[in-house]
């Protein structure tokens, strides 16, 4: 049994956390950033635009977000257990399908982009200026795809210091030229991707670059574990688990802006911008889900219940600790983030209508949150798949009771109660996770 999996404190976890709260916080701002300064045109179409484009991209791109929850579970358990061959073996693999994937979303770029348009209620103007961006910045889709796979590979050993590297390169490079290619030189929704598919390339370079060593060490005999018949199918079954779960889990959101485009391009635009503090609660408590996967997962490849328990118990109090700051940061701040990130008065008055909504989302989503990196840890993906598939069901009743009487209030309530069903439900399933770790 491996001393890695031991000496579990708040230290070790905050200095897994830290890194990744760093660089995830220039993920919404990111995020910000580009509603921001297409909103400074000063109308509403090129915002929900950008938003349905990227949340289309991103629940494409995320469907491989397997790719990283996978990874990181099965790396971090062959890492505790002392298996580093199996531990490189995985590189290789997970990149390896990022790169094939985002290659395939390149080449029928078009059923995809016509399949989302068709099930999209949005507007022909909002439509037709999300193709514009779609259309650019899909052929980054190798790059974002693979840089899952490589980032869980490195979380499960901990080294998130790489992680933060990666991720400020391409969202400080795609800020930089957000504001040159929009405000500059004036490419409105099309330079917004630009910047994106130059940042996503660049990001997977240094990543690449940081794993060199990997790399270096590549032989026949690597490659025969590679493609180890028990370990490729051990993978599969993880991932397609992580696969129905992350298809469901986009299947809320994109729903969700969906339905809202049914109000109008007002509403829309305004639910856009609101998202973008979900996104920033989500992203700041990566940090302590990250090191609740790797924690977890050491612990469940050393077959340590008692350390798998202290892991998700010190990583569900900064969990739940940071919840709480964030909602009161969202109800103070919120109206004057609202106002920097749209011009638009009517896309303002209607974000600071619905926000006491989303201030409440960082606390009712802390413990989903939480629990998604326990339960990606120890690579207990069919209680995933299960739990999600309930909670899935649940949002949806949910939206035909609510939404049709309470219009956007109802929707929003029902993206609530959607983040409380995630928790509740892996609540209910975590005893049988400890059971199952004493006797692996």
């Amino acid at each position: 049994m491996s001393d890695h999996t031991f000496g579990i404190t708040h230290r070790r976890v905050l200095t897994i956390a830290i890194p990744i709260v760093i660089s995830n916080a220039t993920v919404p701002i990111l995020g910000a950033v580009d509603t921001g300064v297409i909103g400074q045109m000063g109308v509403a179409a090129p915002i929900g635009a950008v938003g349905i484009g990227a949340i289309i991209l991103g629940a494409l791109y995320w469907i491989f977000g397997f790719l990283r929850m996978g990874t990181v579970g099965l790396t971090s358990q062959a890492f505790g257990a002392g298996d580093h061959r199996e531990v490189n073996a995985l590189f290789f693999r997970a990149t390896g399908i990022g790169l094939i994937a985002g290659l395939a979303f390149v080449l029928f770029q078009v059923p995809l982009f016509l399949g989302a348009f068709w099930v999209s209620p949005a507007s022909a103007e909002v439509e037709d200026l999300a193709r514009q961006y779609m259309s650019i910045r899909i052929w980054s889709a190798p790059a974002a795809i693979a840089i899952y796979g490589l980032s869980g590979w490195l979380i499960a050993q901990e080294r998130t210091g790489a992680v933060l590297m990666i991720q400020l390169l391409m969202n400080v490079s795609n800020i930089i030229l957000d504001l040159w290619f929009v405000l500059g030189l004036g490419l409105g929704v099309e330079g917004v991707a630009i910047a994106t598919l130059i940042a996503e390339w660049g990001g997977l370079a240094l990543g690449m670059y940081l794993c060199r060593s990997v790399l270096s060490g590549f032989s026949g005999s690597i490659w025969q574990q590679v493609f180890d018949r028990e370990r490729l199918i051990r993978m599969a079954q993880v991932n397609v688990d992580i696969l129905i779960r992350s298809v469901l889990l986009q299947a809320g959101f994109v729903s969700f802006l969906f339905f809202g485009a049914d109000l109008g391009d007002v509403t829309l635009a305004g639910n856009q911008v609101l998202l973008q503090f979900v996104y920033m609660a989500a992203h700041a408590m990566d940090g302590f889900v990250f090191a609740a996967e790797s924690l977890v997962g050491q612990a469940v490849g050393a077959r340590a219940v008692a350390q798998l328990r202290r892991a998700a118990s010190l990583t569900a109090i900064w969990t739940f600790s940071l919840g709480v700051l964030m909602a009161v940061i969202f109800w103070a701040v919120g109206p004057w983030v609202i106002d920097l990130m749209a011009k638009d008065v009517a896309v303002q008055a209607a974000a600071r209508l619905y926000l006491p909504h989303t201030a409440l989302a960082p606390l009712l989503g802390a413990l989903a949150w939480m629990l998604d990196g326990v339960f990606i840890g120890a690579t207990r993906t069919r209680d995933m798949r299960n739990m999600m598939i309930l909670s899935f069901l649940g949002y949806c009743a949910l939206v035909a009771l609510l939404f049709p009487g309470f219009g956007n209030h109802g929707l929003w309530l029902a993206m609530n109660g959607f983040l409380i069903l995630r928790g509740v439900t892996l609540a209910l399933r975590y005893p049988a996770l400890e059971r199952a770790t004493a006797v692996i």
